[in-house]
């Protein structure tokens, strides 16, 4: 039984050892997995005093966050002299990151901003810029390499079409040097914006000239004019020039309209004539009807003039003898009026 019981205790000890050993490998290929894994980005950190310790690296994994983006962000940082002159802190890049920024290109964006001597960009400015969806970068770009744009836009014409005082259409194509204000960039209106008030513009001053003439004359006054009047406002760029690039002579728009409104007038007089003559027409007919009504009231009266000499006679106030010589009044009237008659149709012919 002592046998056993030793036996027992040793198995018992090997099994103990066996387990610690095991551990003991266990969280030494761990510490050396992840050792040669972070282990270049910590040299890195290290060497350019970046201030990422391991264990952050290894935090920075388990926070679903990129170590290798974090590292070489925050050394560009470290190495431009951001960190400096801006409070970028490792969990303010993290944080962003995690809010799905473009961590480089904002570093990139800050770098080249210092180096233009931009100082209206910082870190909260910079971040919060992209976090909105502009291109960062970009913007920087074109704040220190103005931007050169077409305006109209080539995608919905050719041309900004206009009409002076004389009725005279130019037909003009202007190019607009901008650049990035970044004050206004977060809530300032696109290029787009820019085109439409720029094109807006031009056609005004031309409309408001006396003559085509000149504008052919002076094409910076255009230019001028429209440069007053501050298109830039609230859009997420300054302009710094607007040049006339061609003007062409169009249509006589002023003599079309005239033509087309004496056209217009003349079918106007045509209707109105067109009017009164009905108007005649209908008055003509009337006055026929009326004839004809007359001439049956005459008939109607001649038919009881027989029924009235009847009754005269019947009741005694005319007699026998004033009937025939009223007879014979008519027969002579229809003599004399057929010998005139017959006397005046030589002269008619």
């Amino acid at each position: 039984m002592l046998n056993q019981s030793i036996v027992l205790a040793a198995d018992s000890d090997k099994m103990i050892l066996l387990g610690v050993f095991v551990f003991v490998a266990f969280v030494a290929l761990l510490f050396l997995g992840v050792f040669f894994r972070y282990f270049g980005l910590w040299v890195q950190c290290l060497t350019t005093r970046a201030g990422i310790s391991l264990p952050s690296l290894v935090m920075m994994s388990l926070k679903k966050v990129s170590p290798t983006i974090i590292v070489r962000s925050k050394i560009m940082a470290v190495q431009a002299g951001l960190t400096r002159i801006y409070p970028i802190s490792t969990k303010a890049m993290e944080a962003h990151y995690l809010a799905g920024g473009n961590l480089p290109n904002v570093i990139r964006a800050l770098i080249a901003a210092q180096r233009a001597g931009l100082t209206d960009l910082d870190w909260q400015t910079a971040s919060a810029i992209d976090l909105a969806g502009r291109d960062l970068l970009d913007a920087i770009r074109t704040s220190v390499y103005p931007k050169v744009i077409d305006c109209p836009d080539p995608k919905r014409g050719t041309t900004l079409d206009a009409v002076a005082k004389d009725g005279i259409q130019l037909k003009v194509r202007a190019r607009v040097t901008v650049r990035t204000n970044i004050k206004q960039l977060v809530g300032g209106a696109t290029e787009e914006t820019v085109i439409a008030r720029v094109g807006q513009g031009i056609v005004q001053a031309i409309g408001s000239t006396t003559s085509y003439k000149e504008v052919l004359a002076n094409p910076d006054n255009i230019s001028k004019t429209v440069l007053g009047e501050g298109l830039e406002a609230q859009t997420a760029f300054e302009i710094v020039s607007i040049d006339i690039a061609d003007v062409d002579v169009g249509e006589n728009i002023g003599a079309r309209l005239q033509a087309d409104q004496a056209e217009a007038q003349v079918r106007v007089a045509q209707a109105k004539a067109e009017e009164q003559r009905a108007a005649a027409l209908a008055f003509e007919q009337e006055m026929v009807a009326l004839v004809q009504e007359n001439r049956a009231k005459v008939v109607l009266a001649e038919a009881e003039v027989p029924m009235a000499i009847a009754q005269s006679l019947a009741t005694g106030k005319i007699g026998l003898t004033d009937y025939y010589e009223l007879k014979n009044i008519q027969a002579d009237t229809k003599m004399r009026d057929s010998i005139a008659g017959a006397e005046m149709s030589p002269i008619g012919k």
